[in-house]
């Protein structure tokens, strides 16, 4: 229970459905869409839609989705990799030849072709009940008569607009200028995709007027892609990864998604008594930024496409974690995670919605980088993600950058499951940040006994690779502990992600919401 004298916000109850997300008007739009009866995917793809416009600098029709789906009635849990592919000519020896190291975050070559759209036009013909025309109507309307800028909303625009350039400047800028808090911005010309999306699904999209704005604007720009590799782009179904801690089953994404490095990472922490630290205090910190090292380092050598990835299994063994938890030393930072493992190895939206029927949908829709790769279509003002940037250029990595290959994946949407149930459709936003997120959240309800919004809120931290950051809700004290242990401790330059988590109490059949005070948004209900 909160203290009700200090600043905060309660959980959210309902019997009937619930939305969480990170914009009001989305929450709003899935909850109408359940109120008139529709299911939970018709009410997540209806929210993610009004997020295009709502929050453009973090999702947008150019972007790529993941989802894990609970069928109602049911305990078993799908993903749908709504993740696209680089285009066919891409080549890593070519980018090396150019002296680059790593993808460019605002080249063409960074540019991935889009999988949302496929990815949300499958879920609707294969799990939803009211067809995209009513899903897509929201998002149509609000596209033509304007979002009002939310706050959060306005903090990220002002930091990521310096990267847009061409086209993309005349589309997501007004008048030349960052819009304000409460200005309306309206994007017409997506209203106009988004029409021929609820009229002639995918291939409205991907064929078409769409398809040649988006491939000539691509080719403008010097890149490879072709109307090919459009007309090609599908989603696939496949199995979550799991792991078990403390009691509680967390279900995630299979690569290319990072979700496996959450699990890894819970398996590192299951070897310390976390129960016994203060949830705020300088152990706790220590020990979850080392797991996160040791994790992510685990994360970088191995996750790639499916296709192209052979060592999920070594990731997700138990005598792995073992190996990585005994290298963590209690009273020091390790300089060099990668050197240390060696022996042992040899910005984002998320909708949650749960319906009367507990179908639970747990979807992260993504352009990676702010304003993605910071280049937009001619026609429609559609912006490309960067998700190319997620490709490695060393010669013969699993994840190294090729034609056709899905690049490693930051966006990861998760679930938790007890005693054979699902209990809780929950994702953390963040890039990076967010497998150390889902492990901060699972720890913080089973390690310290947290209720739902109290593990959101609760102040974060995370090993970035500028420094140990440590949101201003931690103690001076804390801080200067962490130092003496030898960790750069910085204060992030925003807050660390956002959350969203509906637990469903089938005991007293009823849903509880949450939703993170970091992000403008809310968990609402009926």
């Amino acid at each position: 229970m909160r203290d009700f004298q200090h600043p905060g916000r309660s959980a959210v109850y309902a019997e009937n459905g619930m939305c969480a997300t990170s914009h009001p008007l989305a929450a709003q739009v899935a909850v109408s869409i359940l109120q008139s009866g529709g299911n939970a995917v018709d009410a997540a793809i209806a929210g993610a839609m009004v997020l295009n416009i709502a929050e453009p600098q973090m999702c947008g029709l150019g972007g790529d989705c993941f989802v894990l789906l609970k069928p109602a009635g049911e305990n078993n849990i799908l993903a749908l990799n709504g993740s696209g592919r680089a285009p066919a000519h891409l080549s890593a020896a070519k980018m090396r030849a150019r002296g680059w190291t790593v993808v460019p975050t605002e080249s063409v070559e960074s540019v991935t072709v889009p999988g949302a759209v496929d990815a949300l036009c499958r879920l609707s013909s294969d799990w939803g009940r009211v067809g995209l025309d009513a899903a897509l109507a929201p998002a149509i309307r609000y596209a033509r008569d304007g979002v009002p800028v939310a706050p959060r909303v306005a903090f990220d625009w002002a930091g990521d607009a310096q990267r847009l350039s061409g086209r993309a400047r005349d589309y997501y800028l007004i008048n030349g200028l960052v819009p304000d808090v409460g200005q309306l911005f309206r994007a017409p010309a997506q209203a106009d995709v988004l029409e021929r999306i609820a009229r002639n699904g995918r291939a409205g999209f991907y064929e078409g007027p769409v398809a040649e704005d988006l491939v000539n604007s691509l080719r403008a720009l010097g890149g490879s892609h072709t109307e090919d590799d459009f007309a090609r782009t599908a989603c696939d179904y496949a199995t979550p990864v799991s792991g078990s801690f403390s009691g509680i089953d967390l279900f995630e994404h299979p690569p290319n998604g990072q979700g496996a490095t959450a699990i890894l990472m819970l398996n590192i922490l299951g070897h310390f008594d976390l129960a016994t630290l203060d949830p705020l205090g300088t152990t706790r910190v220590h020990l979850e930024a080392e797991a996160a090292k040791l994790a992510y380092d685990a994360r970088n050598r191995f996750i790639a496409d499916p296709d192209h990835m052979a060592r999920l299994d070594h990731m997700l063994a138990p005598e792995t974690a073992e190996k990585l938890a005994a290298l963590i030393n209690p009273r020091r930072s390790l300089p060099n995670p990668a050197a240390a493992s060696e022996a042992v190895h040899r910005d984002t939206v998320y909708i949650t919605v749960v319906d009367r029927d507990r179908m639970a949908v747990s979807l992260i829709y993504s352009i990676y980088w702010g304003f993605g790769s910071g280049l937009a279509s001619d026609r429609y003002g559609i912006l490309f993600q960067n998700r190319g940037a997620g490709f490695s250029l060393e010669a013969g990595h699993p994840n190294e950058a090729a034609g056709g290959k899905r690049p490693m994946h930051t966006i990861i949407p998760a679930m938790l499951g007890e005693k054979g149930r699902v209990i809780m459709p929950f994702g953390v936003m963040g890039g990076a940040y967010q497998p150390a997120g889902h492990a901060r959240f699972v720890t913080n309800l089973r390690s310290y006994g947290m209720d739902l919004q109290t593990a959101i809120d609760a102040p974060r931290s995370f090993p970035g690779p500028k420094g140990l950051e440590l949101e201003r809700g931690y103690p001076q004290a804390v801080r200067d502990e962490l130092a003496t242990l030898g960790h750069s401790v910085i204060v992030p330059d925003g807050p660390l992600g956002g959350a969203q988590a509906i637990f469903i109490d089938d005991a007293r059949g009823i849903l509880q919401g949450a939703s993170d005070p970091r992000k403008d948004g809310i968990a609402l209900g009926y």
